[in-house]
């Protein structure tokens, strides 16, 4: 029986959550986007940020001429890419139009059900207040991403790492909300205090999140290409290159071989942490969505050290980022269970 609220009765509890559903995939879509804008270099190809007018791509071959006019303005152009021709230019503007266009998508398409539903009474009090927040936390989304290209426009020839990850992080932390909200809506609560295997579950999914942090470390200084083998880094567990001549320690979030090592060791822990909440998650009616969470971090481990060794080509690189999202929904899904309304532990059988 989906969970209700004194504001919103069952069926209309479950034509929201799939609603939210439905915006959890075009968020994951996104982040998916965005990590190929980031493969391809094509993140600073738009250099303004026009919210109403940037919708409308270039349509004429002075439009193309006056945008790759003002991306040879930066460093990027000048240092990486001289001699682009305007071609060669369309296939990067496309990437981050494609990834803009996405963001204003899914604002309408959050935007108009949410005011349906409150028009219609469908939604209310409590519940609205989290959605009109989620769109909120939605609008700050893309003025993050605004802030982050900023940060390659001038004096650099890429984004700042430190606010790549603020966006990912974001942009995870939206779906991830979401993704709760839609499974608060499709079941019912289970009464009184949360087990203790319901945070068990929720720290296996902030493991996730913040291994997915260090991921985007690895993404905005392109370390991913460098140190293919595994498991050692040129010969070693720990490179030598971890630290710069004089250690500090920024030199964890900068360093090449030190974001990529960090990577690797939160893949290690996260996998051990899905070992473990399935090991103590057995013989309760939770033991699936346990199982499949153990089933997905060792997945998306296989598909890491592939993405790794093959020095991440998009197509692996992509589905690595898809990846993760996966694993977090499978965490939180496995968290959700444990507050459901059913019985924790499962009977024991005869004669045991």
């Amino acid at each position: 029986m989906p969970h209700s609220t004194a504001s919103t009765d069952s069926q209309s509890a479950r034509a929201i959550s799939t609603w939210l559903f439905v915006m959890c995939a075009l968020v994951a879509l996104m982040v998916v986007v965005g990590g190929a804008t980031r493969l391809t270099d094509s993140g600073l190809s738009i250099t303004e940020w026009r919210p109403v007018t940037g919708a409308i791509p270039p349509l004429s071959a002075e439009d193309w001429a006056s945008e790759f006019a003002k991306y040879q303005q930066i460093p990027e152009y000048s240092i990486v890419n001289q001699g682009m021709t305007v071609d060669e230019f369309k296939e990067i503007y496309w990437w981050e139009w494609g990834h803009r266009f996405l963001g204003r998508l899914i604002g309408f398409a959050f935007l108009f059900p949410l005011i349906f539903f409150v028009a219609t009474r469908k939604v209310g009090g409590r519940l609205a207040i989290r959605l009109f927040g989620l769109f909120i936390l939605g609008g700050m989304q893309g003025a993050l991403g605004w802030y982050m290209v900023k940060s390659g426009l001038a004096d650099r020839i890429d984004v700042s790492q430190y606010r790549l990850a603020a966006h990912l992080g974001l942009a995870v932390l939206l779906f991830a909300l979401m993704f709760w909200l839609a499974l608060d809506l499709r079941f019912e609560k289970r009464e009184g205090t949360r087990p203790r295997l319901f945070w068990a579950g929720i720290a296996l999914a902030g493991g996730v999140y913040a291994q997915m942090l260090l991921g985007a470390f690895v993404a905005g200084l392109r370390a991913g290409r460098i140190y293919n083998t595994w498991p050692l880094m040129e010969g070693k567990f720990f490179p030598e290159a971890y630290f710069g001549d004089k250690p500090r320690i920024l030199d964890m979030f900068e360093q090449l071989a030190a974001v990529q090592f960090n990577h690797r060791i939160g893949a290690y822990f996260v996998a051990a942490g899905a070992l473990w909440f399935y090991l103590i998650a057995r013989k309760t009616v939770s033991e699936g969505a346990a199982r499949l969470v153990l089933i997905a971090v060792a997945l998306q481990i296989c598909l890491g050290i592939w993405t790794l060794l093959a020095v991440t080509p998009l197509p692996l690189g992509l589905a690595h980022q898809a990846g993760a999202l996966l694993v977090l929904a499978a965490s939180l899904n496995a968290a959700h269970s444990f507050t459901r309304s059913t019985l924790m532990i499962r009977p024991s059988s005869v004669g045991s």
